[in-house]
């Protein structure tokens, strides 16, 4: 009877191991999607696509215009609106669907999204598939992808009414929430990978990993709060700011605090230094686990954190200096996001309770 319930037991484990391989795929497309979604809002961003649409149907407006009577009104509808007025005056409807048909794409990529994460998670809670913590982690990303979209919407009203732009303050938050659903949901994808549940176990390297996530998340939304002034588009010298290690002005608005998010120079300044001192710490890390001997798999992972890291200073100073070329800015925004995959990796690998080889 013993040997039967222990061979019933191991292929229920072995059966366990396989449907969490299974769905740690399913969490990996998901997080790559979300990176491409990233890389459409930074490309729609830039290309100053985001208004084009003023209006927000969560659940209909799957399909494009399909006759020119639907153009017209729709740019009609543009006409009425800050960012024609004040900025395309000009613009005929020929210009309009240029940076329309980016705008429906990011749309249209979000609710892709929606549906690549809602059906095979019913699909997997109907066969029971999920524990109970398991379940509750799917739901959490599951609310912050709806939460992204309303919040999405809330970024398009900013500029829809006197400004025609977007908030700064609610362009970062769309960035931050894009991000923390990206870096959740490949914790979770790399907890079931490697069929380890959710237990941790803490020490030094994992403190330096997590301070590391920390830095990375502050750099990208001080990166955003530059995207929302524009104001990569000024001192487009490095080291220095035009000349001055510390620039003229960087306290000049009042209250203080409102100069690190509304004055192009504190908010440019503070960019610099966060990505020089996560640069310096991707070092710090990287030495670390060299002196300490980590795992092999570990070892890969802080390799390519530090590999990625060095690629984006190197694109955000080019950035800079050639006063943000869109496809620069868009491939800088891309590995920002390559960058905390790789943290969070660094990070699972050194804070999980089990010795990978």
């Amino acid at each position: 009877m013993g040997f039967f319930s222990l061979t019933i037991s191991i292929n229920a484990n072995i059966q366990n191991e396989q449907r969490n391989k299974v769905m740690a795929i399913w969490l990996f497309v998901i997080a790559a999607m979300v990176f491409a979604m990233v890389v459409i809002g930074g490309l729609t961003r830039l290309t100053h696509s985001g208004l084009s649409m003023v209006d927000w149907r969560p659940f209909s407006g799957w399909l494009p215009p399909l006759d020119e009577s639907t153009w017209q009104g729709l740019f009609e509808q543009y006409q009425k609106f800050p960012e024609f007025k004040k900025k395309n005056p000009d613009m005929q409807i020929s210009g309009f669907k240029d940076i329309f048909w980016l705008e429906f794409i990011h749309r249209l990529w979000g609710r892709i999204i929606g549906l690549a994460f809602f059906l095979p998670f019913i699909i997997f809670a109907m066969r029971g598939w999920l524990s109970f913590s398991t379940f509750i982690r799917f739901a959490v990303i599951m609310m912050m992808g709806a939460g992204q979209g309303v919040l999405g919407w809330y970024m398009v009203k900013s500029g829809l009414i006197d400004r025609p732009d977007v908030s700064q303050y609610r362009l970062a938050a769309h960035l931050f929430l894009a991000l923390l659903i990206y870096a959740y949901t490949i914790w979770v994808a790399l907890a079931l990978w490697h069929n380890t549940g959710f237990a941790i176990t803490w020490s030094v390297l994992s403190l330096l990993a997590v301070i590391f996530v920390l830095l990375v998340f502050a750099t990208a939304f001080s990166g955003a709060l530059v995207a929302g002034l524009d104001a990569g588009l000024t001192y487009n010298t490095f080291p220095l700011m035009d000349g001055d290690l510390i620039p003229d002005g960087i306290l000049n608005m009042q209250p203080v605090y409102i100069n690190f998010f509304e004055n192009i120079i504190t908010v440019q300044f503070n960019h610099r230094c966060l990505a020089i001192i996560t640069c310096t710490f991707a070092f710090v890390l990287w030495i670390y686990c060299c002196i300490k001997g980590v795992p092999k798999a570990l070892t890969v992972a802080i390799n390519y954190l530090l590999l990625i890291v060095i690629a984006q200073v190197t694109l955000g100073i080019l950035t800079l200096l050639l006063v943000v070329p869109i496809t620069l800015a868009v491939f800088h925004q891309a590995t920002a996001v390559l960058v905390l995959g790789c943290a969070i990796w660094v990070l699972r690998l050194s804070i999980v309770k089990f010795s990978v080889t």
